[in-house]
Parts: structure tokens; C-alpha cells; sequence
């Protein structure tokens, strides 16, 4: 009951608020329908004087998105008109239907507020004054109790009729949903693509490395266990442990490729700190993030900054690599590798647009640059949203 009541008061104070704003906006409305009428037929004119115009009602509508988000509880979405620099047309369509709105919201209010007034009096107007009708005032408590019940409703209709009409009018343009839709589109189906292609070299590697010293090693077993030389016998057996110990070596790296269990144990700097380890080149590891990642945003940064510095290793001619992980104002988690090497990397190549399609799954960015002749510098950026 508590908090239905302390909700009902944040939706009236919304609802008073919205109502002094409507009078500002009808004011400023009357203002610019009086400016603009004398230059209907002056089109340079209008656009100059539409200017400022256009920008007050931008503000209005942040005004106004910012009170129903707080008091309301109803959030636009991050592209709604106002938010940026387009959108003229909608965001003064907008105002010229919120002040009527509002004023019905400040008319609710009142009867609100009259109807309060009349069940306070029925119930403590007998104690203050005499009653020379009780029929009467009676029914003026039940009479308040009614309007009560109406304002409540009220208030609760023009908060839906506030988000439709903001939602209808100033919500994301129907073009950029449809771009928004594409894009996720083409991002799964990359991923997809880029999963098969992981497959296909985890296949590769298992059938070219691994699978080759599991033959070799049952091969030097089999000479071993068919010879009666036994000086031989125990060459062959020395070249099987050595034969054993690198496919496990080679398996250990598969599996690391597929996924670090380091990752999960202790964090995205660990895994990274290995990654530095084991490469044959120098890695230079800046790691400042001030908040904890999820683990999607972790393994897509580990993936990143792997197969960028397997990349440099092959490839490159490099004799050092830069990695660093930072977050920035806009919290954003930045992703950079960078090498010496010979540059005209190819950003269309297989492992970047694996890169590419995992970033892209998760709203990301990836900007390669790599000039002929070096250096090399790969950047994503990854809302940690």
C-alpha cells in the first residue's frame, strides 16, 4: 500500500511538472507560429528563424524524455528524436500535441485535488464546524472519494497516452530500425560463417598436427614392440616419448585455441598474460580496466588480441607487439595491437573477418590499419553494455 501510494504521488509530481512545461512549450509555440507567419513566403527567412526554434523544441523533448523516464518509469530508446540533430520535423509535431496533454494532465489534477478536498471535509469537517446538512456533505465525501478514484485512474491514462505519443512520434525512425535489423542480421550470419571456419581449423590443425604424431607415435611403438634388436627397440621407444610429449604439446595448443581455461579461472588479464608468455615475440601488455567485464566481452577481447599477435608472428615480420585494454568515458572496452612489422595486412582475410563478425556480435567496431611498409594497428571497441 506503501508503495503503491509513494508511486501514485511520483506519477502526480511527474504530472504537475509535465503541466508547467506544457505552458512554456504552448507559449513558445503561440511565439513561433507569431515569428514565422510574416515569412511564410520567405523560405531563407523561415529556416533561419526555424533554427532556434527547431533547437528549444530539441531541448523540450529531452526535457521531456528525461520526466518520463524519472517519474514515470517509461524509457525512450538511445536514437529517439532529440537525441541528436535530426529529426526537425518530429520533435515539432511532438510539441505541438504534448501541451494539450499536459494541460489534460493538470486538469486531472485539479480534480484530483477538488475531490481530495471534499473527503477530507467529510471526514474531518464535522470536528471544525456545524453541520447543518450531514445528508449533504455525506455525499460530498463519497462525491470526493469518486473524483479521487477518477484522477487516480486519469493520471495513469495520460502517463500511457504520454509514452505512445512519445514513442510515436519521436521514438527511433522506422529506417533506422530496418538498418538496426540488417545489421544484426548480417552479425549473426558472420558469426555463423565465423564459426565454421573455426571448425574447419580446429579440424585442420587436429588432422595436419596432432592426428600425424598419433600415426608416427603407433608407427615407432609397432617397430619397437616387432624388434629383436633391443638397442634399436630402445631408440624407437625414446623417439615415441618424444613423439608423445610434442602431440601433447600440440594438443594442449588446440585446446587453447578453442577456448583458455585460464580465462575462466582468473580473469581476461591472466589469459592475456599467458598469450604474452608463450608468443616468441616480445609482447608489451598495457591492461587499465576499472570495472568488471562480462564473460562474452572477455573471451571476444582474449580472441581478438590471440589471434592478432598469431597473426603478427606468421606474418608480419614484426619484432615486437603492443597490446593494451583500456575503458574509456563512454565506457567502452578498447581493444589495440600494434607491431613493427611490415604492414598490408588484409582486413578481408580470413582470421580479421572472424574478428570482425565476433565484434560485430556484440555492437562492436574493428578499424584495421596497416599501411605497406608498417606499422600494423588493429583497434575495437566494445560497448560493455
Amino acid at each position: 500500500m506503501k508503495r503503491l501510494a509513494l508511486k501514485c504521488a511520483r506519477n502526480a509530481v511527474g504530472l504537475g511538472i509535465g503541466v508547467g512545461s506544457a505552458v512554456v512549450e504552448l507559449l513558445c509555440a503561440v511565439l513561433t507560429g507569431a515569428l514565422l507567419l510574416p515569412l511564410l513566403a520567405w523560405p531563407c527567412g523561415r529556416r533561419a528563424a526555424l533554427r532556434p526554434a527547431t533547437a528549444a523544441a530539441r531541448w523540450f523533448v529531452r526535457f521531456e524524455a528525461g520526466r518520463l523516464e524519472r517519474f514515470h518509469d517509461v524509457a525512450l530508446p538511445p536514437g529517439y528524436a532529440g537525441a541528436h540533430e535530426d529529426g526537425d520535423a518530429q520533435v515539432l509535431r511532438y510539441l505541438a500535441l504534448r501541451w494539450p496533454l499536459g494541460l489534460l494532465g493538470g486538469t486531472v489534477l485539479l480534480v484530483g485535488a477538488y475531490g481530495t478536498g471534499l473527503g477530507v471535509f467529510a471526514l474531518i469537517g464535522w470536528m471544525i464546524t456545524e453541520i447543518n446538512h450531514p445528508w449533504y456533505v455525506t455525499m460530498g465525501g463519497f462525491l470526493g472519494l469518486f473524483m479521487i478514484f477518477l484522477a487516480v485512474q486519469g493520471i495513469s491514462g495520460v502517463i500511457t497516452l504520454e509514452e505512445h505519443l512519445a514513442v510515436r512520434l519521436v521514438g527511433p525512425d522506422q529506417h533506422e530500425l530496418e538498418r538496426r535489423i540488417e545489421q544484426l542480421a548480417a552479425s549473426r550470419s558472420g558469426v555463423v560463417d565465423a564459426i565454421h571456419d573455426e571448425r574447419r581449423r580446429i579440424e585442420r590443425d587436429l588432422h595436419d598436427g596432432v592426428q600425424q604424431r598419433l600415426v608416427a607415435l603407433g608407427m615407432l611403438l609397432g617397430r619397437a614392440r616387432r624388434s629383436r634388436d633391443p638397442v634399436l627397440a630402445a631408440e624407437l621407444l625414446v623417439q615415441a616419448h618424444e613423439e608423445s610429449r610434442r602431440a601433447l604439446v600440440e594438443l594442449r595448443e588446440v585446446a587453447w585455441r578453442v577456448h583458455p581455461a585460464v580465462l575462466d579461472e582468473a580473469g581476461l588479464k591472466a589469459a592475456l598474460e599467458s598469450v604474452a608468455e608463450r608468443s616468441p615475440l616480445p609482447v608489451t601488455l598495457t591492461y587499465r580496466v576499472g570495472r568488471p567485464l562480462n564473460k562474452q566481452l572477455e573471451t571476444v577481447a582474449y580472441f581478438i588480441v590471440s589471434e592478432c599477435v598469431t597473426n603478427v608472428v606468421k606474418h608480419a615480420g614484426a619484432t615486437r607487439i603492443e597490446v593494451s585494454i583500456t575503458d574509456d568515458e563512454k565506457g567502452a572496452l578498447i581493444v589495440g595491437v600494434r607491431d613493427d612489422g611490415d604492414g598490408g595486412a588484409d582486413p578481408r582475410g580470413g582470421g580479421l573477418t572472424g574478428l570482425a563478425s565476433r565484434v560485430a556480435a556484440l555492437d562492436g567496431t574493428l578499424a584495421v590499419d596497416s599501411p605497406a611498409g608498417g606499422p600494423t594497428a588493429v583497434r575495437a571497441e566494445l560497448p560493455c553494455a
